[in-house]
């Protein structure tokens, strides 16, 4: 008989807890686009209606490796999230905001 998820989750020890929420911290952290459209619960039609295109320029657009800042901009604000452009150093990160007032073509 199988048993419950969440039995056996109890059955972890504190420490394998807390390394699974760590893993489980950092895959969200970075993803592609299309799997944190899948993790927000989002179809590519809901995602196209909003935008005001067809659900295979969604598709495409998901597979794209190069595309302006206003373009992933707008798809992350179809899912109700906020785009924010940070420069990284040695010394810390810097928010660039150059592209805030950018509007969608």
């Amino acid at each position: 008989m199988a048993k419950s998820f969440t039995i056996l989750k109890d059955k972890l020890s504190d420490t394998s807890k807390a390394n699974i929420q760590e893993r489980v911290k950092a895959a969200f952290e970075e993803m592609p686009l299309a799997e944190l459209r899948q993790a927000r619960k989002f179809t590519q039609q809901q995602i196209a209606q909003s935008l005001k295109i067809k659900q295979a320029s969604v598709s495409k657009m998901e597979s794209q490796t190069d595309m302006y800042i206003s373009t992933i901009r707008r798809y992350i604000e179809a899912m109700g999230g906020e785009l924010e452009i940070i420069a990284k150093f040695p010394e810390g990160s810097i928010r660039v905001e150059n592209f805030e007032s950018l509007e969608a073509p």
